[in-house]
């Protein structure tokens, strides 16, 4: 078993921009479980992404695993439902280290989701700051002139039409890293069934290709798939690689667990 982790910063883009060549190693929590955001961050991953899209929680399920995450020191992304100023605004209050849009579709569409994130008259965000758990409920004075510095704004990437704007969407000013999902952009390929198979990728090396050759020097992140696994993304010079899901890692280990015994 794991040791307990080293404590760690939690100005996510500042270890990024230290990561070098080795890519920081995170976990997707679907599950919405304090108790397994704390473990994931005390097992030592870099990061760990609390998913609003594709998990049952909102924000009030977001909040005790992001003060989890705080307690083990681990970064939290918030991965949102949609790319709305709504969304954004209530993810931000909570106090993430990044922020994650889905379906990003276009240049215009990275513009929106950074003005989101930034206040009057740069962006559209709502202020909320003296009460907010994001500036530790207005006893973080500097929170104003910090937040915007430090918040990673990722932005996914997940269809053809992305792939063919992913170079425009990783030059616009904000975006500081573009994610790029491999199972959203099989299925808008047609391959529901078969995801991540030879003609998907090579359609993510074009992607990756973009990003890692971009001037804006944007970072890429990924998630990692069976037959693309963690050390591939790593290999093709991702600088985030995301491993697994809190649910499947469970899963995998409850199956195995039974199967076990049912054999002996």
């Amino acid at each position: 078993m794991a040791s307990s982790a080293t404590p760690q910063t939690l100005n996510l883009k500042a270890r990024l921009n230290k990561a070098n060549e080795e890519p920081l190693y995170g976990l997707f929590l679907l599950s919405f479980s304090p108790t397994l955001a704390e473990i994931a961050g005390h097992a030592g991953y870099d990061f760990v992404v609390v998913d609003m899209e594709h998990g049952h929680g909102g924000i009030s399920e977001a909040l005790p695993c992001l003060q989890a995450l705080a307690a083990t020191q681990t970064p939290a992304i918030l991965r949102i439902p949609e790319s709305s100023a709504a969304w954004a605004k209530k993810a931000l209050d909570l106090g993430p280290q990044g922020l994650m849009f889905p379906m990003i579709d276009d240049p215009d569409l990275a513009k929106k989701a950074v003005s989101y994130c930034r206040y009057p008259p740069n962006g559209v965000r709502g202020a909320a700051h003296p009460v907010v758990r994001a500036s530790k409920y207005g006893i973080d004075e500097e929170y104003i002139n910090k937040c915007e510095k430090e918040l990673l704004i990722m932005c996914q990437v997940e269809s053809m039409e992305a792939v063919k704007n992913v170079e425009d969407i990783a030059a616009v000013e904000g975006v500081d890293c573009v994610m790029i999902g491999p199972l959203d952009l099989s299925v808008n390929m047609g391959w529901l069934r078969d995801p991540v198979n030879e003609k998907v990728k090579e359609v993510m090396r074009v992607a990756e290709k973009a990003v890692l050759d971009s001037e804006s020097k944007t970072y890429l992140a990924g998630f990692a798939m069976p037959n693309d696994g963690p050390d591939e993304l790593k290999r093709r010079g991702y600088h985030m690689v995301c491993g697994g899901v809190d649910v499947g890692l469970f899963r995998s280990a409850a199956v195995d667990d039974v199967k076990r015994f049912k054999m002996n």
